[in-house]
C-alpha cells in the first residue's frame, strides 16, 4: 500500500489569527501555492483511492484544492484522527478501515507527519515542510514498517 503524506499549505500566521486555531485558514499565498501544487500533483498520476484530511480548516482547504485537481472531490473524507496528535495507532486504524485501497493520501500536520514517517522507515530525521508531499510504501495493510520512496519539498511542486 502506498501512503501519501501531504502537509497542509501555508496558513495565516498565528499572530494574525484571533479565532480558534482549528479554524485558522490558509493564507492567500498558501492557497495560491497549493493550486500550483495541485496541478503538479495531478501530473504525477498518483491515483490514490481516497484523500483523507484532518478536520482543521487549513488541512481541509489543502485537501479540497488537491482533490479538485485530481478530480477526486467525491473521494475526499474528513477524519478527526488526522488532527494534531496523529500517530501510528491512528494510521493503523485508517489503513485497516480501507482494506481494498492500494493508495491513500493523508492531509495533516507537523510534527506528526515527520514523526510517523520516521517511525515507519525505522528512524531518521525527516522534515515535511508546509505543502510537502511524501510517499511511503507499506508491504501490506498490517505492516508497521515501510520504505520512504520520496519526499518532495513544496518548492519542487510549485515551479
Amino acid at each position: 500500500m502506498r501512503i501519501y503524506f501531504l502537509r497542509h499549505g501555508r496558513a495565516l500566521p498565528r499572530t494574525e489569527w484571533k479565532g480558534d486555531d482549528a479554524e485558522r485558514p490558509l493564507s492567500a499565498e498558501g492557497a495560491e501555492a497549493m493550486e500550483r501544487e495541485g496541478q503538479a500533483i495531478a501530473r504525477l498520476d498518483l491515483a490514490p483511492d481516497a484523500i483523507i484530511t484532518s478536520p482543521l480548516a487549513r488541512a481541509e482547504r489543502t485537501a479540497e484544492i488537491v482533490a479538485t485537481h485530481l478530480d477526486m472531490r467525491g473521494r475526499l473524507a474528513r477524519d478527526e484522527r488526522l488532527a494534531p496528535g496523529f500517530g501510528a495507532k491512528q494510521l493503523a486504524e485508517i489503513v485497516r478501515e480501507n482494506p481494498e485501497a492500494t493508495a491513500l493520501m493523508l492531509v495533516g500536520h507537523e510534527p506528526d507527519f515527520s514523526t510517523i514517517i520516521s517511525a515507519l522507515i525505522g528512524g531518521g530525521d525527516v522534515a515535511c515542510r508546509k505543502g510537502g508531499l511524501a510517499r511511503v510504501d507499506l508491504a501490506d495493510s498490517s505492516a508497521k514498517r515501510g520504505q520512504l520512496v520520496w519526499l518532495i519539498p513544496p518548492s519542487a511542486l510549485t515551479l
